[in-house]
């Protein structure tokens, strides 16, 4: 049975606090693959400025091409309308069959918020969750199960040291012309400054 995980996010920029994660889910979780799903239309930050799907889409397969359990998907990058997790996961178990394992990565703070994701009941049926969390952090203190009742354990936390990097942070850092070097690849950072990404 393949063990599929699915990284999805905005990453804008992709960091190595998004890689770190995954690579420890991989190995953490006897994952087969992970496949990075860069959103198009997040709902969630709709009326607010993110970069090109098509820029961010093309950092993330910079960053993550050396990594052989690493793909990038671009389904949500070349669909029409907003990027609806449910939607996405519902792509992969068509993709992959019903006998497959999905688990989607994010988080920990997003497994608290998503009861306000679109059908969260069907997508706790159709994939279990990796939430990442910075160690030393709480994990839910039973919050998930009074959340999540029955479906809490196809929920899974696990620690990872590099969450404290943001890209918020980055693209801050970026305006002000303050260094990012050692945050994300070098490969990407060439990218940023090629498009001129991030300076204004």
């Amino acid at each position: 049975m393949q063990r599929i995980g699915i990284m999805g996010g905005t990453f804008d920029p992709i960091h190595y606090g998004h890689l770190v994660t995954a690579e420890q889910a991989h190995y953490q979780f006897n994952l087969d693959k992970v496949v990075f799903v860069p959103s198009g239309l997040p709902p969630h930050k709709v009326g607010k400025h993110i970069t090109s799907p098509g820029h961010r889409h093309m950092m993330t397969v910079l960053a993550t091409t050396s990594n052989p359990h690493f793909e990038v998907s671009s389904i949500e990058v070349d669909r029409v309308g907003p990027s609806y997790t449910i939607d996405t996961v519902r792509a992969f178990r068509d993709r992959y069959g019903d006998e497959a394992g999905l688990y989607f990565i994010t988080g920990a703070d997003a497994i608290l918020e998503m009861l306000e994701w679109k059908d969260s009941d069907t997508l706790l049926e159709l994939c279990e969750f990796i939430a990442a969390t910075r160690p030393g952090y709480a994990l839910h203190n039973g919050r998930i199960e009074e959340i999540f009742v029955e479906k809490a354990n196809r929920i899974h936390f696990f620690e990872v040291p590099a969450l404290a990097i943001s890209s918020t942070d980055i693209r801050e850092r970026l305006r002000q012309g303050r260094p990012v070097r050692y945050l994300l690849p070098d490969i990407v950072v060439s990218y940023i400054e090629r498009a001129e990404l991030y300076c204004g």
